[in-house]
Protein backbone atom coordinates (compact mmCIF):
# COMPACT_ATOMS: atom_id res chain seq x y z
CA UNK A 1 0.00 0.00 0.00
CA UNK A 2 2.86 2.17 0.78
CA UNK A 3 4.58 1.64 -2.46
CA UNK A 4 1.58 2.77 -4.09
CA UNK A 5 0.89 5.98 -2.59
CA UNK A 6 4.38 6.62 -2.67
CA UNK A 7 3.51 5.74 -6.27
CA UNK A 8 0.74 7.95 -7.37
CA UNK A 9 2.46 11.06 -5.28
CA UNK A 10 5.16 10.53 -7.87
CA UNK A 11 2.78 10.89 -11.07
CA UNK A 12 1.33 13.58 -9.56
CA UNK A 13 4.59 15.52 -8.91
CA UNK A 14 5.71 14.77 -12.34
CA UNK A 15 2.53 15.95 -14.05
CA UNK A 16 2.78 19.38 -11.83
CA UNK A 17 6.09 19.91 -13.55
CA UNK A 18 5.24 19.08 -16.92
CA UNK A 19 1.68 21.20 -16.76
CA UNK A 20 3.63 24.31 -17.46
CA UNK A 21 5.51 22.63 -20.31
CA UNK A 22 2.42 21.39 -21.90
CA UNK A 23 0.36 24.95 -21.46
CA UNK A 24 3.40 26.54 -23.59
CA UNK A 25 3.68 23.23 -25.88
CA UNK A 26 2.78 25.46 -28.75
CA UNK A 27 4.33 28.84 -27.81
CA UNK A 28 7.60 29.81 -29.15
CA UNK A 29 10.29 32.64 -28.44
CA UNK A 30 9.42 32.66 -24.42
CA UNK A 31 10.89 35.17 -22.81
CA UNK A 32 11.16 36.56 -18.75
CA UNK A 33 7.43 38.65 -18.16
CA UNK A 34 8.99 42.24 -18.75
CA UNK A 35 7.07 45.81 -18.18
CA UNK A 36 4.93 47.37 -21.02
CA UNK A 37 6.69 49.37 -22.98
CA UNK A 38 3.18 51.28 -22.41
CA UNK A 39 3.27 51.49 -18.77
CA UNK A 40 4.18 54.92 -18.59
CA UNK A 41 0.59 55.20 -19.16
CA UNK A 42 -0.42 54.01 -16.02
CA UNK A 43 0.29 57.44 -14.34
CA UNK A 44 -1.33 59.39 -16.44
CA UNK A 45 -4.83 58.39 -15.42
CA UNK A 46 -6.97 61.66 -15.04
CA UNK A 47 -5.18 63.58 -16.47
CA UNK A 48 -6.89 66.49 -18.22
CA UNK A 49 -6.79 69.63 -20.40
CA UNK A 50 -4.59 72.04 -17.84
CA UNK A 51 -2.53 69.41 -16.39
CA UNK A 52 1.06 69.27 -16.67
CA UNK A 53 2.32 66.26 -15.80
CA UNK A 54 5.78 64.21 -16.02
CA UNK A 55 5.25 61.75 -19.28
CA UNK A 56 2.99 63.57 -21.14
CA UNK A 57 5.63 64.38 -24.05
CA UNK A 58 5.67 60.39 -24.32
CA UNK A 59 1.52 60.30 -24.86
CA UNK A 60 2.25 62.97 -27.38
CA UNK A 61 4.62 60.54 -29.17
CA UNK A 62 2.22 57.12 -28.47
CA UNK A 63 -1.19 59.46 -30.66
CA UNK A 64 1.26 61.01 -32.95
CA UNK A 65 2.74 57.42 -34.30
CA UNK A 66 -0.69 56.40 -34.52
CA UNK A 67 -1.98 59.17 -36.46
CA UNK A 68 -4.19 61.29 -33.98
CA UNK A 69 -1.87 63.95 -33.34
CA UNK A 70 0.44 66.10 -35.38
CA UNK A 71 2.27 68.69 -34.07
CA UNK A 72 3.72 70.06 -37.23
CA UNK A 73 0.83 71.51 -38.62
CA UNK A 74 0.10 73.10 -35.82
CA UNK A 75 1.58 76.65 -34.60
CA UNK A 76 2.59 75.37 -31.25
CA UNK A 77 4.38 72.76 -32.85
CA UNK A 78 7.32 72.85 -30.40
CA UNK A 79 4.85 71.95 -27.83
CA UNK A 80 5.36 68.49 -28.68
CA UNK A 81 7.82 67.17 -26.65
CA UNK A 82 6.70 68.82 -23.45
CA UNK A 83 4.42 67.74 -20.28
CA UNK A 84 1.32 70.17 -21.25
CA UNK A 85 -1.74 68.84 -21.88
CA UNK A 86 -3.09 71.29 -24.13
CA UNK A 87 -5.90 72.09 -26.52
CA UNK A 88 -4.46 70.08 -29.17
CA UNK A 89 -3.65 66.88 -27.20
CA UNK A 90 -7.17 67.07 -25.48
CA UNK A 91 -8.95 67.13 -29.15
CA UNK A 92 -6.18 63.86 -30.07
CA UNK A 93 -7.72 61.73 -26.98
CA UNK A 94 -11.34 62.67 -28.33
CA UNK A 95 -10.61 61.52 -31.51
CA UNK A 96 -9.13 58.22 -30.24
CA UNK A 97 -11.75 57.80 -27.97
CA UNK A 98 -14.05 58.49 -30.54
CA UNK A 99 -12.57 55.77 -32.73
CA UNK A 100 -12.70 52.78 -29.82
CA UNK A 101 -15.88 53.32 -29.32
CA UNK A 102 -14.91 55.01 -25.74
CA UNK A 103 -16.41 58.62 -23.70
CA UNK A 104 -15.18 61.28 -25.65
CA UNK A 105 -14.31 63.50 -23.09
CA UNK A 106 -10.64 64.08 -23.61
CA UNK A 107 -9.79 62.84 -20.43
CA UNK A 108 -7.41 60.00 -19.68
CA UNK A 109 -10.07 57.70 -17.66
CA UNK A 110 -8.85 54.55 -17.01
CA UNK A 111 -11.03 53.03 -19.76
CA UNK A 112 -8.82 54.82 -22.44
CA UNK A 113 -5.48 54.11 -20.83
CA UNK A 114 -6.64 50.44 -20.89
CA UNK A 115 -7.30 50.51 -24.39
CA UNK A 116 -4.30 52.23 -25.37
CA UNK A 117 -1.57 49.79 -23.00
CA UNK A 118 -2.94 47.09 -24.89
CA UNK A 119 -0.53 45.13 -27.51
CA UNK A 120 -1.03 46.30 -30.93
CA UNK A 121 -0.55 46.32 -34.88
CA UNK A 122 2.45 49.63 -35.45
CA UNK A 123 0.38 51.01 -38.15
CA UNK A 124 -1.30 54.27 -37.70
CA UNK A 125 -4.47 54.06 -36.91
CA UNK A 126 -5.64 57.32 -39.27
CA UNK A 127 -4.07 56.85 -43.20
CA UNK A 128 -5.07 59.42 -45.87
CA UNK A 129 -5.60 57.73 -49.44
CA UNK A 130 -6.61 54.13 -50.64
CA UNK A 131 -3.14 52.69 -51.58
CA UNK A 132 -3.82 48.87 -53.79
CA UNK A 133 -1.99 46.61 -56.17
CA UNK A 134 -2.94 47.42 -59.44
CA UNK A 135 -5.83 45.54 -61.15
CA UNK A 136 -3.36 43.57 -63.61
CA UNK A 137 -1.65 42.00 -60.19
CA UNK A 138 -4.03 39.32 -58.16
CA UNK A 139 -1.45 37.06 -57.89
CA UNK A 140 1.83 38.34 -55.26
CA UNK A 141 4.16 35.78 -54.13
CA UNK A 142 5.43 36.49 -50.56
CA UNK A 143 9.02 35.13 -49.02
CA UNK A 144 10.26 34.58 -45.99
CA UNK A 145 13.69 36.38 -44.44
CA UNK A 146 16.71 33.64 -44.16
CA UNK A 147 16.38 31.82 -40.87
CA UNK A 148 13.10 31.97 -40.29
CA UNK A 149 11.70 28.44 -39.01
CA UNK A 150 8.89 26.07 -40.56
CA UNK A 151 7.17 26.38 -37.16
CA UNK A 152 6.42 30.33 -38.06
CA UNK A 153 5.95 30.18 -41.47
CA UNK A 154 3.17 27.36 -41.59
CA UNK A 155 0.69 29.71 -39.21
CA UNK A 156 1.24 32.64 -42.22
CA UNK A 157 0.54 30.14 -45.24
CA UNK A 158 -2.82 29.38 -43.63
CA UNK A 159 -3.66 33.71 -43.32
CA UNK A 160 -2.69 33.54 -46.93
CA UNK A 161 -5.15 31.12 -47.62
CA UNK A 162 -7.62 32.55 -45.52
CA UNK A 163 -7.35 35.93 -47.60
CA UNK A 164 -7.18 33.83 -51.17
CA UNK A 165 -10.69 32.22 -50.04
CA UNK A 166 -12.02 36.19 -49.52
CA UNK A 167 -10.71 37.55 -52.15
CA UNK A 168 -9.77 37.91 -56.02
CA UNK A 169 -5.95 37.01 -54.80
CA UNK A 170 -4.35 34.25 -55.24
CA UNK A 171 -0.66 33.50 -53.07
CA UNK A 172 2.21 31.63 -53.26
CA UNK A 173 5.33 31.43 -51.49
CA UNK A 174 8.61 31.24 -53.32
CA UNK A 175 12.17 30.99 -51.77
CA UNK A 176 13.68 33.79 -54.03
CA UNK A 177 12.86 36.62 -51.10
CA UNK A 178 14.88 39.32 -52.85
CA UNK A 179 11.71 39.14 -55.76
CA UNK A 180 9.14 38.00 -53.62
CA UNK A 181 5.61 41.15 -53.58
CA UNK A 182 5.77 40.09 -49.89
CA UNK A 183 8.53 39.82 -47.23
CA UNK A 184 8.10 38.71 -44.01
CA UNK A 185 10.47 38.52 -41.37
CA UNK A 186 11.44 38.41 -37.86
CA UNK A 187 12.58 41.54 -36.30
CA UNK A 188 14.30 43.35 -32.97
CA UNK A 189 14.39 46.88 -31.73
CA UNK A 190 15.80 49.23 -34.91
CA UNK A 191 15.90 47.30 -37.77
CA UNK A 192 16.74 49.92 -40.46
CA UNK A 193 13.09 50.80 -41.95
CA UNK A 194 12.70 53.62 -39.66
CA UNK A 195 10.13 52.23 -37.68
CA UNK A 196 12.09 50.30 -34.42
CA UNK A 197 10.02 47.89 -32.63
CA UNK A 198 10.06 48.84 -28.57
CA UNK A 199 10.14 44.87 -27.11
CA UNK A 200 7.47 42.33 -25.37
CA UNK A 201 4.03 43.96 -24.80
CA UNK A 202 3.79 46.57 -27.43
CA UNK A 203 4.21 46.87 -30.97
CA UNK A 204 3.31 43.31 -32.22
CA UNK A 205 4.55 43.68 -36.14
CA UNK A 206 3.77 46.12 -39.08
CA UNK A 207 3.33 45.93 -42.91
CA UNK A 208 3.20 48.14 -45.71
CA UNK A 209 0.38 48.93 -47.94
CA UNK A 210 0.56 48.23 -51.65
CA UNK A 211 2.98 47.50 -53.61
CA UNK A 212 5.53 47.87 -50.82
CA UNK A 213 5.24 44.38 -49.35
CA UNK A 214 7.07 44.63 -45.73
CA UNK A 215 5.56 42.63 -43.54
CA UNK A 216 7.45 41.98 -39.63
CA UNK A 217 7.14 40.86 -36.60
CA UNK A 218 8.82 42.01 -33.45
CA UNK A 219 11.01 39.11 -32.60
CA UNK A 220 10.78 40.13 -28.52
CA UNK A 221 6.97 38.86 -28.58
CA UNK A 222 5.88 35.66 -27.54
CA UNK A 223 4.68 33.93 -29.93
CA UNK A 224 1.92 30.84 -30.52
CA UNK A 225 0.52 28.63 -33.00
CA UNK A 226 -2.69 28.96 -31.82
CA UNK A 227 -4.58 30.38 -28.13
CA UNK A 228 -2.12 29.97 -25.33
CA UNK A 229 -1.99 32.68 -22.54
CA UNK A 230 0.61 34.38 -22.51
CA UNK A 231 1.53 34.43 -25.86
CA UNK A 232 0.40 36.04 -29.21
CA UNK A 233 -1.32 34.12 -32.18
CA UNK A 234 0.77 34.14 -34.97
CA UNK A 235 -1.81 32.69 -37.55
CA UNK A 236 -3.99 35.97 -36.21
CA UNK A 237 -1.50 38.36 -36.58
CA UNK A 238 -0.50 37.45 -39.77
CA UNK A 239 -4.47 37.78 -41.11
CA UNK A 240 -4.39 41.26 -40.02
CA UNK A 241 -1.29 41.87 -41.41
CA UNK A 242 -1.80 40.80 -44.66
CA UNK A 243 -5.09 43.33 -44.76
CA UNK A 244 -2.88 46.01 -44.49
CA UNK A 245 -0.58 44.75 -47.58
CA UNK A 246 -3.71 44.25 -49.63
CA UNK A 247 -4.45 47.76 -48.89
CA UNK A 248 -7.08 47.51 -45.92
CA UNK A 249 -6.65 50.17 -43.06
CA UNK A 250 -7.17 49.73 -39.21
CA UNK A 251 -11.33 49.04 -38.42
CA UNK A 252 -13.16 50.29 -35.19
CA UNK A 253 -15.12 47.18 -35.40
CA UNK A 254 -13.23 44.58 -32.40
CA UNK A 255 -14.57 41.38 -33.75
CA UNK A 256 -12.77 42.84 -37.10
CA UNK A 257 -8.96 40.92 -37.89
CA UNK A 258 -8.10 44.79 -38.65
CA UNK A 259 -8.99 46.18 -35.56
CA UNK A 260 -5.88 47.42 -34.21
CA UNK A 261 -5.41 45.61 -30.75
CA UNK A 262 -5.18 41.95 -29.41
CA UNK A 263 -4.77 40.35 -26.38
CA UNK A 264 -2.73 37.10 -25.64
CA UNK A 265 -4.17 34.05 -25.79
CA UNK A 266 -6.99 34.64 -28.44
CA UNK A 267 -7.26 33.87 -32.23
CA UNK A 268 -9.46 35.57 -34.57
CA UNK A 269 -10.82 35.30 -38.63
CA UNK A 270 -11.49 37.20 -40.97
CA UNK A 271 -15.18 39.42 -40.04
CA UNK A 272 -17.70 40.32 -42.18
CA UNK A 273 -16.26 43.63 -41.72
CA UNK A 274 -12.68 43.04 -43.44
CA UNK A 275 -14.44 40.93 -46.06
CA UNK A 276 -16.98 43.64 -46.68
CA UNK A 277 -13.77 46.46 -46.21
CA UNK A 278 -11.79 44.60 -49.33
CA UNK A 279 -14.60 44.13 -51.47
CA UNK A 280 -15.14 47.99 -51.55
CA UNK A 281 -11.47 48.60 -51.91
CA UNK A 282 -10.96 46.29 -55.20
CA UNK A 283 -14.80 46.90 -56.17
CA UNK A 284 -15.29 43.74 -56.41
Amino acid sequence: MATEVSQLISSISLLLLLFPLLSRANSFNSTDEKPSPYEFLKHLQGCHKGDRVQGLHELKSYLENFGYLNYHLSKNNIRANDDDFDDLLESSIKTYQLNYHLKASGVLDAQTISKMMMPRCGVSDIINGNPKWPASKNHLTYGFLSGTGSKAMNPVARAFDQWASATHFTFSQTRNYANADIKIGFHRRQHGDGHPFDGPGGILAHAWSPTDGRFHYDADEVWSIGPVPGAIDLETVALHEIGHLLGLGHSSVKDAIMYPSIGDGVTKGLHGDDIRGILALYNA
